[in-house]
């Protein structure tokens, strides 16, 4: 996988894109919420004609990117000290460190309530707090999985040959073209609705791999609301 930093010119504006390579027939372009742009490219198809295809959209382009700057600057990296909030299924709670024997976490009245460290230890504190995100998400993403695949008309059809949680950087979730589901553990900090849109959007993709005309069909055929879970998510995720 080859990848590139390309710009175009597009009025007085320069759009720069971040262009990568695979074997295929189509050309995608996607703003991601950072506001950077990512161009998937068939492996033949020149510099050229790329920066053609990215200036026929630039208007496009900017517009996405003026929609996710209102939700910058975005949520401020945790630091797991005690009294901080964070996130589970759309939720806040607040960080609560307690005396005990054996180091734990769980959710009480509010509170991710961390056992058996010291109050000051934000590292030990981090690790035990992502640990508990990890082991939520496969329980909650497996169990959404189960709820998402209802909605098409041949669940059977729609079943991944994999369900993987995995750390992105840019994205929720991915279906790869062998059939399987990746999942960003972060996700599980967004409501569950959120949730399902993010997994609905790539079983979709079973059925058609690309974002033309033919997914995006099926995709309001099984999730009439899908655009208002999708704003939520980046709203809330911000």
């Amino acid at each position: 996988m080859k990848t590139m930093l390309c710009d175009v010119e597009y009025g007085s504006r320069v759009i720069e894109f971040v262009l990568e390579r695979r074997v295929r027939s189509t050309l995608e372009i996607s703003v991601l919420p950072d506001g950077s742009v990512r161009v998937v490219a068939p492996s033949d198809a020149t510099v050229e004609r790329v920066r053609e295809k990215v200036r026929n959209r630039g208007q496009w382009i900017l517009s996405k990117q003026r929609y996710f700057a209102q939700f910058l600057p975005r949520t401020p990296q945790r630091c797991y000290v005690p009294g901080e909030t964070h996130l589970y299924l759309g939720r806040q709670f607040r960080l609560k460190v307690q005396p005990g024997s054996l180091q734990k976490v769980r959710l009480r009245r509010g509170f991710i309530e961390v056992e058996g460290v010291d109050f000051h230890d934000a590292r030990t504190i981090e690790r035990l707090v992502r640990a508990w995100y990890l082991a939520r998400a496969r329980d909650q993403f497996h169990r959404r999985l189960l709820m998402c695949r209802r909605q098409f008309h041949d669940p059977e059809g729609f079943t991944p040959t994999e369900i993987r949680i995995q750390r992105m950087s840019t994205r929720w979730g991915s279906m790869s073209p062998n059939g399987r589901l990746l999942l960003n553990p972060d996700l599980v900090r967004a409501p569950v609705d959120a949730i399902d849109y993010v997994i609905t959007h790539e079983l979709c993709h079973l059925a058609v791999k690309n974002h033309g005309p033919d997914f995006y069909a099926l995709q309001e055929s099984v999730m009439p609301d899908w655009k208002r879970r999708k704003e939520r998510l980046e709203q809330i995720l911000a």
